[in-house]
This record gives C-alpha cells, sequence and structure tokens, in this order.
C-alpha cells in the first residue's frame, strides 16, 4: 500500500480563492491526486477528501465507511462537525438537534428515520404535487414586477426562496405565516461568525416545540401530525427530540439547496444564451436540464464527512479507522474520466439514457431524500420563468454575480435581473 498522496500540504476549506471558484480549484487537486489531505482552520482533525469520479461514488456506496463517528468499532473517532460546531460556539444543547439527525444515521437508525418520512417524498407523492408547486410559481412570477426596483428584481429573494420553502411548509405543517421566520433563520445559519447560530437554533427549536404541542390539540392533513402519530401510538418509533431534529432538517434541507439549485441553474441558463434558448424552443427537455445544471453548478460540493469503520484503501491511499473523509462532489462532476468536456454547459447532455448519472444528489443508502421534490420544483422554475419573461437578462455581467463564500457550497447572495414588464403577463 503506497504512502498518502498530497497536493503537498493540506488544502484549506476555508481558502477564499477555493470558495470564490470551487470548480477550478478542486478540479486542480483532482488532477493532482485523487486522495489528499484537508482541514478548517481552527480544527484540529484533519480531513481526506475524495476527489475523483468512481472513487467518490464507492466511498458513498461503501458500508465500511459510516456518518456517525461513534459507529466507529474499538476506537474514539472525533466527531469533526462537533468540533466545527463548538468552534463556532454552538452550545452543546443546541448543536445536539443539527448533529444527531436521519443524514447522520447508520445502520437501522438511519433506515427508521428515514421510513417515517419517505411515503412524502416518493416519485408519485411528488407528482401529485406538481400542480400546486406550478399554482405556487405561477403565483410568485405574477408579483415579481411589482418586486422590482428601477427595473431590477432579486431572482433569489422573490422567486428561487419563496418557491421551495412555501412547498416544504406546505408539506410538513408549518403555518403559512410563520414562514418568514424560516427564512431569517436560514439566512443566520450560514453566518461564519462565532456564535451566531446560537439564537437562531434556539429559536427554531422553541418554535418547533410549541407547533408540535399545537398540533397534538389539532391534528391537521400534514407530515407533523403523522410523526406525532407515529410517536404517540408507539412511542419507541421516534421520540420529542428526534421529531424536532426530523422537522428542523426536512425544512432547512427542503428548502435551501433547491433554492440555490434554482439560483445557480437561471444565473447559468441566461449566462448561455443558447442553452436558454434550447430549453425554451423544448420544455420537454426540463429534466435532463435539471441533471446538468445540478452536475455544472449544483449548490452542494461537498458531502458530510463518513468515517472509515475499519482500514479501508481508497486510490492507493490507506484511511485508517476512524479517520473522516468527505467526498468532493464538484470534482467528481467535473472528471473528465467519467464526462466529455465536463466544463461545457449542455443540456442536451444524455451519457447515460434519461438515467442519473451526475453525483451532485449524492450516492447510495444516504442518497437526497427529497431529490424528486427538489428536481420537479427546478423542473417548474426553468420552464415557467422563461414563459414569463422571455426577454428577462442578468442586470450584471455573471462574473460580477454576488455570492456567499462557504465551504463545499455554491451558492449565490442575489440574482438581480432585469424583466420585460411588457411582456411580463405573457403566458
Amino acid at each position: 500500500m503506497s504512502t498518502p498522496s498530497t497536493v503537498g500540504h493540506p488544502v484549506n476549506l476555508m481558502d477564499p480563492e477555493l470558495m470564490r471558484d470551487p470548480f477550478r480549484g478542486f478540479s486542480r487537486i483532482r488532477e493532482l491526486t485523487p486522495v489528499t489531505r484537508a482541514a478548517f482552520p481552527g480544527q484540529s482533525t484533519p480531513i481526506w477528501l475524495i476527489t475523483r469520479y468512481d472513487d467518490v461514488a464507492a466511498v458513498l456506496s461503501d458500508h465500511r465507511f459510516v456518518n456517525d463517528p461513534a459507529n466507529v468499532p474499538g476506537t474514539d473517532a472525533p466527531n469533526v462537525r462537533e468540533e466545527l460546531l463548538r468552534v463556532r460556539g454552538i452550545p452543546a444543547e443546541y448543536a445536539r438537534f443539527v448533529l444527531d439527525t436521519v443524514l447522520d444515521a447508520d445502520g437501522h437508525d438511519h433506515i427508521r428515520l428515514r421510513r417515517l418520512v419517505s411515503r412524502a417524498f416518493t416519485a408519485r407523492r411528488v407528482q401529485e404535487l406538481r400542480p400546486r408547486v406550478e399554482e405556487i410559481s405561477d403565483r410568485l412570477l405574477d408579483a415579481l414586477p411589482g418586486r422590482a426596483e428601477d427595473g431590477v428584481v432579486d431572482l433569489v429573494e422573490h422567486y428561487a426562496y419563496p418557491l421551495p420553502i412555501t412547498v416544504i411548509c406546505e408539506l410538513v405543517g408549518i403555518p403559512e405565516e410563520d414562514r418568514p421566520l424560516w427564512r431569517g433563520w436560514g439566512r443566520a445559519l450560514v453566518s461564519q461568525r462565532r456564535g451566531a447560530m446560537t439564537e437562531p437554533l434556539r429559536e427554531m427549536i422553541g418554535y418547533i416545540r410549541g407547533l408540535i404541542a399545537r398540533r397534538r390539540a389539532e391534528p391537521a392533513d400534514d407530515l407533523l401530525t403523522g410523526l406525532i402519530r407515529a410517536h404517540d401510538e408507539d412511542g419507541d418509533r421516534l421520540s420529542d427530540d428526534e421529531m424536532i431534529t426530523m422537522v428542523l432538517t426536512l425544512v432547512l434541507a427542503g428548502h435551501e439547496t433547491t433554492a440555490h439549485l434554482v439560483g445557480n441553474g437561471m444565473a447559468a441558463l441566461l449566462a448561455h444564451p443558447d442553452q436558454l434558448a434550447a430549453l425554451r424552443a423544448d420544455p420537454a427537455l426540463a429534466p435532463l436540464a435539471v441533471h446538468e445544471l445540478m452536475r455544472w453548478c449544483g449548490p452542494v460540493q461537498g458531502t458530510r464527512f463518513r468515517y472509515a469503520a475499519e482500514d479501508v484503501e481508497i486510490a492507493g491511499t490507506r484511511i485508517g479507522r476512524g479517520e473522516p473523509v468527505m467526498a468532493v462532489l464538484v470534482s467528481a462532476n467535473y472528471d473528465p474520466r467519467r464526462f466529455d468536456d465536463p466544463e461545457r454547459l449542455d443540456i442536451t447532455r444524455q451519457t447515460d439514457g434519461r438515467r442519473e448519472v451526475h453525483l451532485g444528489f449524492g450516492h447510495g443508502l444516504h442518497y437526497c431524500l427529497g431529490a424528486a421534490l427538489a428536481r420537479q420544483e427546478a423542473e417548474v422554475a426553468f420552464t415557467a420563468l422563461p414563459r414569463r419573461f422571455p426577454r428577462m437578462e442578468l442586470a450584471v455581467p455573471p462574473e460580477d454575480l454576488e455570492r456567499q463564500l462557504l465551504p463545499a457550497a455554491w451558492r449565490l447572495a442575489r440574482l438581480p435581473l432585469r424583466l420585460d414588464r411588457g411582456l411580463g403577463s405573457a403566458m
């Protein structure tokens, strides 16, 4: 077994240049080495980065890697996310609600938690939701011209976020009047300032406790009522803390990534007029367009940490038992070993027919639970927007779009568009 191959020093995952252009940055690392060390400033535990498509797919489907370091036998493996939350000043009483989620569970616990909510996200159930998604989209598009200032509207604020958060809140059971709270909490949670997450987490946890009490007194036709019923009928199915954690996870994960897929995707299409014209001419391309945009500019660029449950060799490098790894989705999705001319945006790209080949939604047992819903919402957005506003354009050059500099993420701070008001009501 060879010694570890590195790029010469641990990759700083908070490097502003890497966050500003993760596509070229991680691609450069991928071509230098398939496996290398990385770290966050202030964090003591080094991480292994897995950068090439075949290796990323293998790690994500390999039972020898677990999401919860407590499931690594015979060693006290450090919990990297717990370390990072501690560095950011998050008290343990709140941190546990973002550490012990369905996304972090393994084995029986993961299956148990996932099964409780999976019926809400089946392909059939998602398809039944499509008319409602289209209705919400149309209402938001109706309002867009009125949101413009000096002819410019922020698509992230007034469409990309409201669409998925409305859908997931209706599904879970968050009352309409409370939804602006979640938008504010979501903004606060991405702050890199020490202690900035504490208050929003406290407020969200308290809000969900109160909502559970309301739903116990007044059941409704929503997912939260179903979770409460499962808890009350069989207390071993879901604890109170697990219920709070599940709601927190579903609402945040159910709108944040989709919002940024819509924002990133529209920015990419507007910067590539030929691709936008092809989609406008043939809306049936929407499913393929979503896959390509998820590959080309997906909002999630690295997975949650996984831990080797035993010594594992990846691309000739030994990953020791208990060591954390992060699979780099962006470098895998740009790997020329898997995709021809990967830097080219091509919404007609069909590497394996209509089957999903990119890794933007993950792979294996922890494949994104809400992927079908996210794809549908993006399909609706990418077809409805160009149809309603056929002459819309970016209000700034693509290279001047402001982004939130976050590790392993690709998110627009805003997406300023000019709408053609004269054609704004055309269908």
